[in-house]
């Protein structure tokens, strides 16, 4: 009996999958609509299709679109762009000698439309400024306590933006910090 009951249980198992699996899945007729559909258009109620992830599309033109079709900040559907960097950003936070903490953090660029491309050439150049003013930040203490706090978080956005100002020149506009985290050992 007891070889008997986990056999018995896997059974159950994958014959419960199967059945979800039947029931959940989509129609046939709604499949050839979505596979007929152009892309970028329309499928979900209204919202463009989104590139798949890893799709190697770096920029963002239109993100921050409304339905309306203008921008969030007021400029034409193309004034912006959005540039992921693409990868993240560890800052060590030094205490007695040692790494006490590590900080890691994801930067994104708005930059005006058109200039992506220019940016993402520049990249080891910004990245090499932004680690430089990040271990800079750390070691004045702004990871130390609540990090996070605005007046902290502002003062970190307003010195990345000079540093990306001084690198890419007027083109950047803003510098957005998409993820921030901090691991103490």
């Amino acid at each position: 009996m007891k070889k008997l009951l986990p056999l018995l249980l896997a059974l159950i198992g994958t014959g419960a999958g199967i059945g979800a699996g039947l029931f959940l899945a989509p129609s046939p007729d709604s499949g050839a609509e979505h596979a007929s559909a152009e892309p970028g258009t329309a499928q979900d109620g209204g919202h463009p299709a989104e590139p798949a992830a890893g799709s190697g599309d770096h920029t963002a033109a239109d993100q921050g679109a409304s339905e309306h079709g203008g921008s969030e900040h007021g400029e034409g559907e193309s004034g912006t762009e959005y540039v992921k960097l693409n990868n993240q950003f560890v800052v060590p936070v030094v205490e007695d000698s040692r790494v006490a903490a590590l900080v890691v953090l994801s930067i994104s660029l708005e930059v005006a439309a058109g200039s992506a491309a220019a940016t993402f050439e520049e990249e080891p150049k910004l990245r090499d400024g932004f680690l430089r003013t990040l271990f800079d930040h750390a070691n004045i203490g702004g990871f130390d306590g609540n990090f996070t706090e605005t007046p902290r978080m502002d003062a970190l956005r307003r010195v990345l933006f000079e540093t990306a100002r001084n690198i890419l020149g007027a083109r950047v506009r803003d510098v957005l910090i998409t993820d921030i985290a901090r691991q103490d050992n």
